[in-house]
């Protein structure tokens, strides 16, 4: 089961462009399962962010430096203007999401959710699982992120 591919935002369209792609049962990646918030781990993150009342979101990746901010027509105040930001902080290029990776994730249901900003960060470079030699180098590129004090929500 993908876990990023278990929320309900767009669920359904995700399913049909995986299973169309042949991911339509359990495997290392991309099966989305059977219908969304199926797995603990998705129900967890789920819960806990219905829980607290996040101004922004950021779910970590590894695959492209690249900052994904935005869900389908839904553009959240702020939220390219702290894209920006974390753009510059880590050097990766901010985006918009390849259509066929545009549904169900845990920040395309936070924004559509909240309409706030949210953000899936792709660090390091190279297919999963990155080896751990990029460690040092994702941590140098996202710490700026990690420790920003000053995101401007207003």
């Amino acid at each position: 089961m993908d876990l990023n591919l278990q929320f309900p935002a767009g669920w359904n369209q995700a399913k049909k462009i995986k299973y169309a792609q042949g991911f339509n049962r359990p495997a290392p990646r991309d099966f989305v399962g059977y219908s969304p918030l199926t797995e603990p781990e998705a129900i967890s993150i789920y819960n806990f962010t219905l829980r607290y009342n996040f101004d922004l979101i950021i779910a970590y990746h590894t695959q492209g430096e690249e900052i994904y901010w935005n869900f389908q027509n839904i553009n959240p105040p702020k939220g390219f203007e702290i894209g920006q930001q974390f753009a510059k902080l880590t050097g990766y290029k901010l985006t918009d999401v390849p259509y066929n990776s545009s549904f169900a994730g845990y920040k395309d249901w936070f924004i559509q959710n909240y309409n706030r900003p949210g953000y899936t960060i792709e660090a390091g470079i190279g297919e999963n699982p990155l080896p751990l030699s990029q460690f040092e180098k994702i941590y140098k590129d996202n710490i700026g992120v990690l420790t920003l004090k000053d995101v401007s929500l207003n």
